[in-house]
């Protein structure tokens, strides 16, 4: 059996050895394999793949070492030497392992169809650098549709949508992509951008990576084409932009960037132009059937820059401006269903009959509602139609214009804070607007907490080993001190972790504690009660105790995050501070003046 094996070894070795002198002289060996001297074979220079992974290659050099190399390469003739068409891999393992000879395919090829092969050869491996099969995938776009690309590779359309879109993102994100920093999909949604503005973007980001700025840079300067003012297959709103829809910049035509169908709109300058057009638009029909158009301003938010452009657009078309505080609005009310009430009562351990009794009293008000709505005409209401000043979203109403006393002193004997700007004296003006400012200040506070709680809850804090810091204890102290977890709030924070405790009795809830109750399981549980009972609304980080221990608390965590939120806001607040400045200083040069 040995003497046999060892014949038909040393007949392979004559075989080849015949083969490659056959080749060598230059006749036609077909697809016989050659073992080729490994100095006389070169890596070809526009080979597509540009990245090997030291530990595989030397994985595969032991391998070879043990057992040579199973599967010969491909090569083509050049000159006196040969280029690799596929195989660079084995190639490169073989020359660690200190191999001459190297077992090859000799064919010969045209230049473009060489490389055609290599990208192919190189995409159905199954660890390809996404920007590489990107590029790679770019490449074969020029030749063949993304259809029959996918039809080639075995992957879906959208994949391969997605891959050229990869394609054009900038080298400076491209880098992030290869260390794993960036993932593939946020890397797609920067690339929807022009490499202008990828290079903002990367130059306002700094040299640290953070997938919570880019995602917000992102959100900033895309736009749901599901809740416009305007309707997304019009093609004569912009004549030169045609239809939202057949647009090659709404993310849905360019692969399900954003999920299933998701129409998202990636050219700025266009949604501006048909969301303005589409104001004037309706400004035009207001004028035309004679009804009110009020906007959702708030005497409180008139100072508002934004604001103020809207009302003055519509002073400048003629129309009389009335805000939400001066009309009464009577809209159609929507008839309440179970899956709306399941939905609005997902977080609470509602039973059936319970969620009915919901259902019940929502129907009550909603019959009222409705009873209101249809008899708004014989109660002196009138159509009109009410819109958003930021989307110009609208939607018909009915409404009333509230009337007002025509004695002015009566106007002026009620609170400041009552009054119209207008109606003040420069002085009682000074005060109004140091008042605002101050609302302002609040209102900013909440959002910029909101804003860094959501940012952390998008990490793995909770799940974080490290143990828990002294102000984490005092924090959590004081969630407990401000918020005693009632039944409701046990089966949401706890049952995760400890079971329904509803169907134990207080004995087998103290056993199954003291059974699962794990040091790693009480941070996990402190830390995601933390993130969860902090305060929204009118509280932040400056006015509870749970939110600013919190803050704190999250400083030894996420510090370099805070503060780009922190500076972003603060950018803002100075800026809006600076025109109160110059405003204040107006008002007080007419009390000054009247003094005089």
């Amino acid at each position: 059996m040995t003497t046999k094996t060892s014949t038909t070894r040393k007949r392979s070795k004559a075989k080849v050895a015949t083969a490659s002198k056959e080749q060598m002289n230059g006749k036609s060996v077909g697809l016989e394999i050659l073992n080729l001297d490994i100095g006389k074979i070169k890596p070809d220079p526009e080979q597509p793949r540009k990245t090997f992974d030291e530990k595989h290659l030397e994985h595969l050099s032991q391998s070879i070492q043990e057992h040579g190399v199973l599967q010969p390469i491909t090569v083509r003739k050049s000159g006196k030497d040969f280029v690799i068409v596929m195989g660079e891999r084995r190639f490169r393992a073989s020359k660690m392992a200190n191999k001459k000879r190297i077992p090859c395919i000799v064919r010969d090829y045209e230049n473009n169809e060489v490389l055609e092969i290599q990208i192919i050869e190189n995409l159905q491996r199954q660890d390809v650098e996404p920007t590489e099969e990107a590029e790679a995938i770019a490449y074969l776009s020029e030749k063949y549709e993304p259809a029959d690309i996918a039809k080639r590779l075995g992957r879906t359309d959208n994949f391969i949508r997605q891959r050229l879109k990869l394609a054009g993102l900038i080298d400076g994100f491209k880098r992030y992509v290869r260390n794993g920093e960036m993932t593939i999909s946020l890397g797609v949604g920067v690339a929807l951008f022009e490499p202008e503005e990828q290079q903002m973007m990367l130059e306002t980001m700094g040299e640290d990576f953070s997938a919570h700025q880019i995602n917000r840079m992102i959100k900033d300067q895309t736009y749901d084409l599901e809740k416009v003012s305007f309707d997304v297959t019009d093609k004569k709103l912009v004549p030169k932009a045609g239809s939202c829809v057949e647009c090659p910049f709404n993310a849905v035509n360019q692969g399900n960037l954003f999920g299933e169908g998701k129409m998202v709109c990636t050219k700025s300058a266009c949604f501006e132009t048909k969301k303005s057009q589409s104001f004037l638009n309706l400004i035009e029909k207001s004028k035309k059937e004679n009804v009110l158009l009020i906007p959702e301003i708030r005497k409180y938010w008139v100072d508002d820059e934004n604001n103020q452009l809207v009302i003055s657009k519509l002073k400048k078309n003629g129309l009389k401006v009335y805000l939400l505080d001066d009309v009464e609005i009577i809209e159609n009310p929507i008839m309440p269903t179970i899956e709306a009430i399941k939905k609005e009562y997902q977080h609470y351990d509602y039973s059936e009959d319970e969620l009915n009794g919901e259902l019940e009293e929502a129907t009550e008000g909603y019959n009222k509602e409705l009873e209101a709505y249809n008899s708004a005409k014989e109660n002196g209401f009138v159509v009109g139609i009410v819109f958003h000043p930021d989307t110009y979203q609208n939607k018909e109403v009915f409404l009333k214009v509230i009337e007002k006393s025509e004695d002015k002193s009566a106007e002026y004997s009620t609170p400041v804070s009552n009054r119209k700007m207008a109606d003040c004296t420069p002085e009682e003006q000074i005060v109004k607007v140091k008042q605002r400012e101050i609302r302002k200040k609040h209102i900013e506070n909440n959002k910029q907490f909101e804003e860094v709680v959501k940012m952390i809850r998008e990490t793995d804090y909770i799940d974080t080993k490290k143990t828990l810091s002294t102000v984490e204890m005092i924090a959590f102290s004081l969630t407990l001190y401000e918020n005693n977890v009632d039944y409701v709030g046990r089966q949401r924070f706890f049952s995760k972790l400890l079971g329904n405790t509803s169907k134990m009795t207080d004995v087998e809830v103290v056993e199954n504690f003291k059974k699962n109750f794990k040091k790693e399981i009480f941070h996990k549980l402190i830390r995601y009660i933390l993130t969860k009972q902090v305060h929204f609304v009118e509280n932040n980080h400056t006015n509870s105790l749970t939110n600013i221990s919190f803050y704190n608390a999250m400083q030894g965590y996420y510090k370099s995050k805070i503060i780009i939120i922190e500076k972003e806001y603060a950018e803002i607040r100075n800026k809006r501070e600076e025109r109160l400045k110059e405003r204040i200083a107006v008002l007080e040069k007419k009390v000054k003046a009247l003094k005089e």
